[in-house]
């Protein structure tokens, strides 16, 4: 740090050395102070303006280029989030959703897939319903599968930069409070008609979260990771016919 300090202190000086030699060779070959002040002044009017248009476009691509960097960073997490437990939760949650079917055809991603699907899909997404029967799953299976990885759940709510993905931030929460309600409750077979209610509703929530952060995810694998996409296609739990041998 120190060298590198000294280097650019070096050549401010050299630069600033050379700009008095100039402006004295100058004034030694053309003489009239009048006019020398006056082309100075020009000088420096001029460099204001060329500073502030140059900081004003450093500026805004230097925040874009940190602005793409922390959502590559994010989406990592995302991945992470989906290969550890976000996959096989949505799996999970979809087994108790019996009008599933209706919708199905919307989650169903293929390599042929174009921003337009994606659009369709969320459009269709967010007008369904999200039904929750808690009977036609396997909840205590679904409160082990939350409550093996309650841990790593916290570690990415920890991350102080998922603040930047606001949507993300609220499917964590909201499965880490799915995660909590069931886990306090020693037996979920047997929940009174308010609690099931009230756990469904919770349920419900997370579902639609975690489908609609998963299409966005999909997404973003097909335009910078399509070998990680392919895979994430070929074991996407919401499509029956997908098999994760490729065939062709």
């Amino acid at each position: 740090m120190g060298d590198s300090r000294r280097r650019e202190t070096l050549t401010a000086a050299i630069v600033i050395g050379l700009a008095a030699l100039i402006y004295l060779l100058r004034w030694q070959m053309f003489g009239r102070p009048e006019e020398m002040l006056r082309y100075l002044m020009d000088d420096i009017a001029f460099l204001l303006i060329q500073a502030m248009i140059v900081w004003l476009v450093l500026d805004r691509v230097l925040r874009r280029m940190e602005r793409e960097s922390m959502m590559n960073k994010l989406n990592m997490v995302i991945g992470a989030f989906y290969s550890e437990v976000g996959t096989t939760l949505m799996g999970a949650i979809a087994s108790f959703d019996e009008e599933f079917s209706s919708v199905r055809e919307y989650v169903r991603v293929t390599q042929k897939w174009t921003p337009e699907h994606y659009a369709r899909a969320k459009d269709a997404l967010n007008s369904y319903d999200f039904s929750i029967e808690l009977q036609c799953g396997d909840l205590p299976g679904l409160k082990a599968l939350l409550v093996q990885h309650r841990s790593f759940l916290l570690s990415l709510l920890e991350n102080q930069n998922l603040l930047e993905h606001e949507t993300f931030t609220d499917l964590l929460w909201a499965v880490f409070h799915l995660t909590e309600e069931l886990a306090v409750r020693p037996d979920v077979t047997c929940l009174p008609p308010s609690d099931a209610a009230h756990i469904t509703l919770d349920t419900k929530r997370a579902y639609r979260l975690l489908i609609s952060e998963w299409l966005d995810y999909m997404r973003h694998l097909q335009t910078q990771y399509p070998h990680l996409f392919s895979f994430a296609v070929r074991t996407n739990p919401l499509d029956p016919d997908a098999r994760v041998t490729v065939t062709a």
